[in-house]
């Protein structure tokens, strides 16, 4: 999940559609990320429909062949509590979502990244943006809860909140670390 210099030499996931960046450009550098707009539906319902099943469970516990439209509305609607963030490319198609909900100083966060785009570092991209932008409006703590088997995400919290809480339920793991510091990643 963290970027390292390897992972700047690798070549660009291939997204239909997609141009490829110049040789030697980083991965996640010509993907920009921006708030979501109600006008981003469509393209987040094409984004979660073109999710692998299994990345589809990962990030919603089960798998979403045709995204409905609360899900969606869910995905995009952006409040005083609610923020949602898109990576997006170049044609503006959405390659990763992250969103979060801040209360009482804390901020619960959920995020996915096209399969394609998974390793290069974009996921922790959005991730270190979402929790600066929710520390910015007060939250102190982060919360998430996590497949069981999600290893790679569950690598990353070990490695950037090594005194975060975890607790096993039903097969995911409910996690909650303190935001006083940055993430170690």
């Amino acid at each position: 999940m963290i970027q390292t210099q390897a992972d700047s030499r690798r070549a660009l996931p291939s997204v239909p559609g997609t141009p490829a960046p110049r040789p030697g450009t980083a991965p996640v550098a010509a993907v920009r990320v921006r708030p979501a707009r109600m006008d981003d539906e469509d393209r987040v319902r094409a984004f979660v429909a073109g999710l692998s099943l299994r990345s589809q469970s990962l990030r919603f516990f089960g798998g979403v062949p045709r995204p409905g439209r609360a899900l969606v509305s869910a995905m995009v609607t952006v409040g005083e509590a609610r923020d949602v963030l898109l990576a997006v490319d170049a044609g503006e198609r959405i390659i990763g979502h992250a969103m979060s909900f801040t209360r009482d100083g804390s901020t619960e966060i959920a995020v996915v990244v096209a399969d394609a785009w998974q390793g290069v570092g974009l996921g922790s991209r959005l991730v270190r943006r979402l929790l600066a932008r929710a520390v910015a409006r007060g939250a102190t703590a982060v919360t998430m809860d996590v497949m069981g088997e999600n290893r790679k995400v569950l690598s990353m919290i070990a490695r950037w909140w090594p005194h975060a809480r975890m607790r096993v339920v039903s097969g995911t793991v409910e996690i909650a670390a303190s935001l006083e510091a940055a993430p170690a990643g």
